[in-house]
């Protein structure tokens, strides 16, 4: 109890979150009534049991299917408004959204529609919550490098709203060089490049994104294990890793989160953050992931405050708004 009263009020960041695996059951279902949208689900109920799966390619399929009903620009800011809440709610001060843009689109959807909607979901946000974010776009992997070149074009207009450029989806038969010449496009365009790298794929996958895409930043990257040297290269980069836990025993990228491998990661000297990635699918906000891990591999007060250290430390922020952050999680560690 007293840990999780003292995760409850920690502050952090939120690195690693897709803002369509926010999309809780029954906010899908009333904007399925509210457009009109045909679902294969009567209620809530059976909603909350399609989310329930194997494998990433079962979440995928619901994930993408869940997505179908968002089609004005209302939807997306409902979608990343009630997200910004529970943001509040657990004392997240910055998160990191990203978006697939890719996802509606292909569907007629138009980018301004998309990013109109989160974006002014996430100014609310700043004034009335008191939650700061940024955008990632994200592109997806499983598609061509044609296709993400077109999702670029697209977000030209709208670049003053987007930070960085993400890579997700299915990772395995899709690597970083695949991506290499719209990555190069998007660093000239302004965007900070990041990627899922190491979630399903193997260690080549890490040194792929570190040295092809040359990414600031690793989503996942558990599979950075398998190869101590590349271990090394990332401590020797000073690059984080944005964890997901209770993601990996969903996705049985780890089978029990007793043998996870995040503690392993800090003793190592990697810089490692602990993010929710897709908590309306995966069973739990980022606290829960703070409460579940904490358990599970018995953290420390300063394990935890190292985390949340980490997750502004190494968020997209400038500098200043780092130390603001920090100086208050301080403030907090200290006085508890």
């Amino acid at each position: 109890m007293v840990m999780k009263k003292f995760i409850q009020n920690l502050p952090k960041a939120e690195l690693h979150l897709h803002i369509e695996g926010t999309f809780e059951p029954a906010l899908m279902f009333e904007i399925a009534q509210r457009n009109q949208i045909k679902i294969p689900f009567k209620s809530v109920k059976e909603v909350e049991e399609a989310y329930k799966f194997s494998c990433l390619q079962d979440f995928l399929d619901i994930y993408y299917q869940g997505a179908q009903v968002l089609i004005k620009e209302q939807d997306f800011y409902d979608l990343t408004y009630a997200y910004l809440k529970k943001c509040a709610a657990q004392n997240v001060r910055h998160t990191e959204i990203m978006f697939d843009p890719q996802t509606h689109t292909d569907r007629g959807i138009s980018f301004e529609t998309v990013i109109t909607g989160i974006s002014r979901a996430c100014a609310d946000a700043k004034s009335k919550l008191g939650v700061s974010s940024l955008l990632i776009m994200s592109f997806l992997r499983h598609l061509s490098e044609e296709q993400a070149f077109k999702t670029l074009e697209q977000s030209f207009a709208f670049r003053h709203l987007i930070t960085a450029v993400g890579l997700d989806s299915s990772e395995k038969g899709n690597p970083p060089s695949k991506f290499v010449k719209v990555y190069k496009a998007s660093v000239n365009m302004g965007y900070i490049p990041l990627a899922h790298a190491g979630e399903e794929g193997d260690a080549s996958y890490v040194w792929e994104a570190l040295n092809l895409l040359k990414i600031k930043r690793i989503d996942h990257g558990n599979n950075a294990l398998q190869d101590p040297k590349l271990v090394q290269e990332i401590i020797k980069r000073d690059m984080a890793l944005t964890v997901c836990p209770l993601s990996n025993t969903a996705l049985k990228v780890v089978e029990n989160l007793k043998d996870h491998p995040l503690k392993k990661m800090m003793d190592l000297g990697l810089k490692v953050t602990i993010n929710s990635d897709d908590p309306a699918y995966f069973g739990g906000q980022i606290n829960q992931n703070y409460v579940e891990i904490q358990k599970a591999l018995s953290l420390t007060k300063d394990d935890l405050y190292l985390l949340a250290k980490n997750s502004f430390e190494y968020s997209l922020l400038a500098r200043s708004e780092k130390e603001f952050f920090k100086a208050e999680l301080e403030l907090y560690y200290q006085s508890n």
